[in-house]
């Protein structure tokens, strides 16, 4: 039996996988910043243990490890799900959008790891498993605080998985496309105040954003099942895609990647030194 510890688990991601796992006969740890939340929705559970966590209280994340490794002795899977959205320009964003955003998608993402490393550590095992999104690997506009923070996951656990290795903890980067969550719901996503003049670029997120609201192409479901094999697995990848938008994403990016490369090599190369012969 297997033991997660999944964050933001009252819905979304974070309640899908948790079903899952229960259901493959494994242990959750399943945290919310209320723990009634996880109760209503799954009942009581001896394999489930509902935990307070706000990521951004990084004393609450030491306590949910402490009773996590006292009711069930070890973490196996550390699924760093909390996070909220960000939709306006760069420019529309103000410092407290910003700091609000960061609070939870990258400083929470990092106390909660910090919280979990040294038990996983101690095991010389573990899987942590750090949701990302299509955004992680390429920005738009419209999205560019919030892609920031998931570029900042992306860079913290490109590192991480090299970090990690050699004590037997695996590391993920997960990047989901749109799929039909409350995400764009008031409930998961802060909008900033419009300046007029992003309306043909901001603003025309904005507009599609209501259009897409759970009419997404991707199936939570699936994704759930998706984490489910990705911890099965004896060598996981670095980053897991999932669905067909963020497949094109990334190889649409790639592709301008390598173009831009190609035509500016020439200027890329010419600020190496020169070095004097011995």
């Amino acid at each position: 039996m297997r033991v997660w510890f999944i964050t933001g688990a009252s819905r979304g991601f974070g309640a899908l996988i948790t079903a899952e796992a229960l259901a493959a006969g494994d242990a959750v740890v399943a945290t919310a910043r209320e723990p009634k939340s996880i109760t209503d929705k799954f009942g009581e559970h001896p394999r489930l243990l509902a935990a307070r966590l706000d990521v951004t209280q990084e004393a609450q994340a030491q306590a949910a490890v402490e009773a996590a490794i006292q009711r069930f002795g070890r973490i196996d899977i550390l699924v760093n799900n909390a996070g909220y959205g960000l939709l306006g320009a760069v420019e529309e964003a103000s410092s407290r959008d910003v700091e609000r955003v960061f609070a939870t998608n990258v400083f929470g993402l990092l106390a909660v790891t910090r919280a979990v490393l040294p038990q996983m550590r101690r095991q010389r095992s573990g899987h942590v498993i750090n949701m990302s999104s299509l955004g992680g690997y390429g920005s738009y506009p419209g999205w560019g605080v919030y892609c920031s923070t998931k570029f900042a996951v992306e860079g913290l656990t490109e590192a991480l998985a090299v970090e990690v290795a050699p004590l037997g903890i695996k590391a993920t980067i997960v990047e989901p496309g749109f799929f039909r969550t409350d995400f764009l719901d008031g409930q998961s996503l802060s909008v900033a105040e419009p300046i007029s003049d992003y309306a043909d670029t901001a603003g025309a997120t904005r507009t599609r954003a209501a259009e897409l609201n759970h009419a997404q192409p991707g199936d939570p479901a699936r994704l759930a099942k998706a984490i489910l094999t990705l911890a099965d697995a004896s060598k996981p990848p670095l980053r897991l895609p999932l669905g067909s938008d963020t497949l094109a994403r990334i190889e649409a990016k790639n592709r301008g990647v390598a173009e831009e490369l190609a035509s500016w090599r020439e200027l890329s190369l010419s600020t190496d030194g020169v070095h004097a012969a011995n």
